[in-house]
């Protein structure tokens, strides 16, 4: 059902999801899946890294962020689809036990100016660790749906 359309989406708009951890475990059966550098999955290169252990793929990360921005805003949104994503940034690695909390803001707002049934929407999805610092962080241009007019 939708909730949401272009008209509820105004630019300082934002969302704190919760706070998130991966295990260990967890991030090497993401990496060695989808990203299977030594920093991920080998537990002796990561011991011996700057970061003494191994750490999450920025892609799970990104994703582990997404989720709930998806979960809780644009999953009751009249979405019409994305672009992509722009400047994608993995700021702070990530390590096994690290709490992140998933945020969304809207950065702009604005009517399409070739379609007026519908709005161009740029979101900003990133997370932060425990102490406020950004892990992560993205942007993202989204087209929503116009409200329909009323009927009478």
């Amino acid at each position: 059902m939708t909730t949401r359309y272009f008209e509820d989406f105004a630019a300082g708009d934002r969302w704190d999801f919760g706070a998130w951890s991966l295990t260990e475990d967890e991030m090497v059966a993401f990496a060695t899946e989808h990203d299977p550098q030594p920093i991920h999955v080998d537990h002796e290169y990561g011991a011996s890294s700057p970061y003494g252990s191994i750490i999450a793929s920025g892609w799970q990360t990104m994703l582990k962020c997404i989720r709930p921005y998806i979960d809780k805003v644009m999953k009751d949104t009249a979405a019409l689809g994305s672009p992509g994503l722009d400047e994608l940034r993995w700021l702070k690695p990530v390590k096994p036990g690290d709490r992140i909390t998933a945020c969304a803001e809207v950065l702009a707002a604005e009517p399409s100016e070739t379609r007026p049934d519908q709005g161009k929407v740029t979101f900003r999805i990133f997370g932060l660790d425990d102490a406020g610092r950004e892990v992560v962080t993205s942007q993202g241009l989204f087209f929503i749906r116009r409200r329909p007019p009323a009927k009478n």
